[in-house]
């Protein structure tokens, strides 16, 4: 089941799915991401996980427009906390490498290393690959 998250004006900025096929959560944001929607959305995301007890998430930021790096603090030392207790143990983050996103990615990527398995890809299918290996080792 497909869960959308809307803004205040009423777009869907977010859609998260559990596959359990492969056991992966799959959130994917689209446009300009604000605080409270990023803090929202993560929280939903983190919702379905510990639902599903899944500990692999897929986090497509390819569609985002711009950095979101207002919201760094709170995912580090707030929601990579809580995610990390949920069981939450691979981030797969997708990234437009031409994009703002891509540099609030790598800078939460090094705010969170070693607390949590982190990659960053430039594709939904490079994404998978790593979980997958990962929940085969």
């Amino acid at each position: 089941m497909k869960t959308e998250i809307r803004n205040t004006f009423g777009e869907v900025y977010l859609t998260i799915e559990f596959h359990e096929a492969i056991n992966v959560v799959y959130n994917n944001w689209f446009g300009y991401q604000t605080y409270p929607g990023v803090v929202g959305g993560a929280n939903t995301s983190l919702k379905i996980s510990k639902e599903h007890n899944c500990p692999y998430m897929l986090n497509d930021n390819s569609k985002v427009v711009g950095p979101w790096d207002h919201s760094l603090d709170w995912i580090t030392n707030d929601w990579a906390p809580r995610a990390i207790q949920a069981g939450l143990t691979h981030f797969a983050h997708i990234v437009s490498v031409e994009s703002f996103a891509a540099f609030s990615a790598h800078n939460l990527h090094n705010e969170i290393s070693g607390k949590l398995q982190m990659s960053i890809f430039d594709s939904v299918i490079e994404g998978l690959e790593w979980l997958r290996a990962a929940q085969q080792a």
